[in-house]
């Protein structure tokens, strides 16, 4: 493994630990997208890298163009692995491309953040406002 790849895997991991100790992983389909992206976003941060291949493979506009649902992200029960690696229906690493952007997405709207607020930040703010950009549909 190259120095690169090793670096970004100890940072965004660091990132989820980090979380797990203040609100956490997330219990639904939702949190998980907000902490990989969090994490995704976390090292792009610190590292001043581009995004990696699986928070890529899929532009914004391939997304505005089927949001995901509301109700499934408040879902507790959820395939991760169909989401996360296209093991069934979605696209491979959808979870992954669908969770950075709704990161950007409040980034964009949340200016200068503290470490603390890296980690900590609820995920329902961060689901919020990708309903806002259309990202994800509102609850019907």
């Amino acid at each position: 493994m190259d120095s690169w790849t090793l670096h970004w895997r100890i940072i965004h991991e660091v990132h989820h630990c980090l979380r797990m100790a203040g609100p956490g992983y997330g219990w639904t389909l939702g949190e998980a997208l907000v902490s990989e992206g969090l994490a995704g976003q976390f090292v792009r941060h610190l590292l001043g890298s581009a995004a990696e291949p699986w928070e890529s493979a899929v532009n914004r506009v391939g997304l505005l163009c089927t949001p995901a649902d509301r109700q499934a992200l408040d879902a507790t029960y959820y395939d991760h692995s169909a989401w996360f690696f296209g093991t069934g229906v979605h696209p491979r690493w959808l979870g992954y491309i669908l969770g950075d952007q709704m990161v950007e997405q409040w980034l964009a709207g949340a200016g200068d953040i503290d470490a603390a607020t890296w980690i900590n930040v609820p995920a329902s703010l961060i689901i919020d406002s990708a309903v806002e950009a259309g990202l994800v549909l509102r609850k019907t």
